[in-house]
């Protein structure tokens, strides 16, 4: 059995901040907080959809697909944030479940429109009743200038990203 390793009780080793706190906190930098924050959601996302048997990168799919009917793999892909191998395998597994359908291009033979079922927005609207508590606790304490602030600099960081790749 291997032995933790504890620094000896002289050490000048700084102890770990927990989350919120020195660097993790205000001091810290805003992309680790970023990344930081959306771990955390995600973890939340895993748990209240476990029992579903829906993934965080499924709900996204399946909003997706019921907000933009008949869109390709490769558009849900872009839209999800996804790589289209990852969509691909996750396409798949929605339609064996029954949440999805997919249906054949009516020029492009290789082209596969995509559309929630009955059963997928059945399911949809389960997650999205988990889902909405997780935004109300994102949201909490939040002004509603304040909630609008947050998504307005959310939805800029993305429109900037945008256009950096188009340069």
């Amino acid at each position: 059995m291997r032995k933790r390793f504890s620094p000896p009780a002289s050490s000048s080793v700084p102890a770990i901040p927990r989350p919120g706190e020195g660097k993790r906190g205000e001091a810290g930098h805003v992309g680790y907080l970023l990344r930081q924050a959306h771990a955390i959601h995600r973890l939340r996302m895993e748990r209240a959809l476990a029992d579903l048997d829906v993934t965080p990168p499924q709900f996204a799919v399946l909003t997706m697909l019921n907000a933009y009917p008949g869109i390709s793999n490769a558009d849900v892909a872009r839209l999800s944030l996804l790589t289209p191998q990852t969509v691909s395998v996750i396409v798949t597994n929605l339609e064996k479940m029954g949440a999805i359908a997919r249906r054949p291009h009516s020029i492009h033979g290789r082209i596969q429109h995509l559309d929630v079922t009955e059963a997928g927005r059945k399911l949809l609207t389960l997650c999205r009743t988990r889902v909405q508590k997780i935004e109300a606790w994102l949201l909490e304490g939040l002004t509603a200038a304040e909630e609008k602030a947050v998504r307005r600099w959310l939805g800029g960081i993305a429109l900037g990203s945008e256009a950096k790749e188009h340069e």
